[in-house]
């Protein structure tokens, strides 16, 4: 679907007076790219469902307050679905830890997948960085967002995101420098 900045800004009005329809053009229109999203960020397609399905849910909880980035819910949806993500995980998480303490009649053996453990390595990573930080690097390097719109869409200014997605940056290529190679982790004293 193909929508132009003013259609949507259309759309987004009608839906924040309780207009289904038009927020289903909405949803519609922002689907595939904020399920996307959630997808590289879950260990699975229903996971990633669920998040997805949270995002607009919270769009539509919210849709009074919610304000479009540019004329578009879209970063407001992506932001979300970071989070949303991130909160996933950490109940997954305990979860995990919980199951771990009952006692089995046998071990289950951990995957042995090369990609599944970089895709954990990297999902780590992400989960160190403050939520901000994450936010703004997935809204730049993996949406390929503009910095000036991811900026507002996380409530700072561009030269603070600037600032703080170079920091995330450098944090994610010390924690990942042995995925590739070519890159070296910088050391201290040696340039």
């Amino acid at each position: 679907m193909d929508l132009s900045e003013s259609t949507e800004a259309a759309l987004w009005e009608r839906a924040r007076r309780d207009d289904g329809d038009a927020f289903g053009s909405l949803f519609d229109l922002h689907h595939d790219r904020t399920y996307r999203r959630a997808l590289g960020l879950m260990a699975n397609t229903h996971d990633a469902e669920d998040v997805a399905a949270s995002a607009f849910f919270e769009l539509w909880r919210k849709r009074r307050t919610v304000r479009p980035v540019q004329g578009s819910v879209l970063p407001w949806l992506l932001v979300t679905t970071v989070n949303l993500a991130r909160n996933a995980q950490r109940s997954s998480s305990r979860y995990q830890q919980v199951i771990r303490t009952i006692p089995r009649a046998e071990a289950l053996a951990a995957p042995d997948s090369e990609t599944v453990e970089t895709k954990k390595r990297l999902t780590d990573s992400l989960q160190r960085l403050s939520p901000v930080d994450g936010a703004l690097f997935v809204l730049t390097a993996l949406e390929d967002m503009p910095l000036a719109e991811a900026a507002e869409a996380v409530g700072l200014k561009p030269s603070t995101a600037r600032m703080r997605l170079h920091r995330a940056r450098l944090r994610l290529r010390t924690d990942l420098h042995d995925l590739n190679p070519i890159v070296q982790p910088a050391v201290e004293g040696n340039h």
